[in-house]
This record gives structure tokens, sequence and C-alpha cells, in this order.
């Protein structure tokens, strides 16, 4: 018996820490607004999400003068407010802990901001890593 509570208390946290990783397939179906958004093609954005956030929706990360939230590692010195940084521009004019769900609006209103503002190269992952060679983002449902 405690053998099968500990198996069923193992699978729900995978499964938690699970649901906030998405697939490729997953992300494209999410993200049909940014499609083609500023010219940026959707293998594009799968790119640049996968080597920003891992395409992670709940990853954040702490550097010296700021944090990045979510699946676009969106800054609290810039884009969104936070405890932290309470001094922050906040141009998407919204918290930055709205970026750690797994409701993607806001996250894409405010990339579609920092897009307008800034350009793709404004992850940094872009440039190096998602300029060319996109066959492998693309979505192929069976």
């Amino acid at each position: 018996m405690m053998s099968l509570v500990l198996l069923l208390l193992v699978s729900s946290v995978f499964s938690a820490i699970q649901a906030t990783q998405l697939t490729k397939c997953e992300l494209s179906a999410k993200l049909k607004d940014l499609d083609g958004y500023g010219n940026i093609p959707m293998s594009e954005w799968i790119c640049t999400l996968f080597h920003t956030s891992g395409l992670d929706t709940q990853i954040t990360v702490n550097n010296n003068d700021s944090t990045e939230y979510g699946l676009f590692q969106i800054s609290d010195k810039l884009w969104c407010k936070s405890k932290r940084n309470p001094r922050s521009r906040n141009i998407c004019d919204i918290a930055c802990e709205k970026f750690l769900d797994d409701d993607l609006t806001d996250d894409i209103m405010c990339a579609k901001k920092i897009l307008d503002k800034e350009g793709i190269d404004h992850w940094l992952a872009h440039k190096p890593l998602c300029s060319e060679n996109l066959e492998q983002w693309v979505c192929k449902k069976l």
C-alpha cells in the first residue's frame, strides 16, 4: 500500500513539473497569433523560445539587476513590474508574475510590444541560433 501511495505522489509531482514545459506543437498552437507577426515565422519563434526558456512557462532567471520571467523571459527591468524591481518602467503594464502561468495571452501581448520596439534580436538566442536551418522547429503532426 505504501508503495502505491509513493507511486501516486511521484507521478503527480512529475505531471506537475511536465505541465509547464511545452512541446513545439503545443507551443505552435498557443502562439498562432505570433506566426508571421513582424515577419517572424513560427519556426523562428519556437527555436528562439527553446533557447531562451527551454519552452518552460514557469522559469525565472535572476541576473544582477533584473529577473526574467516565463516563456519569453520578459525582464522586470523594463517590461513588467515585480516586487524585486519596483522601479521598472513596466512598459507592458503588468505584474511579472503573470508571465509564469500557462495562459500565454499576456505574454504574447508583451512579446509583441518588445518585438515592435526592439525586434526579434532582443532575444539574444535568436541571431546566433535561430536565423537559419529552422526546419527542425516546425511542428509536423502525424
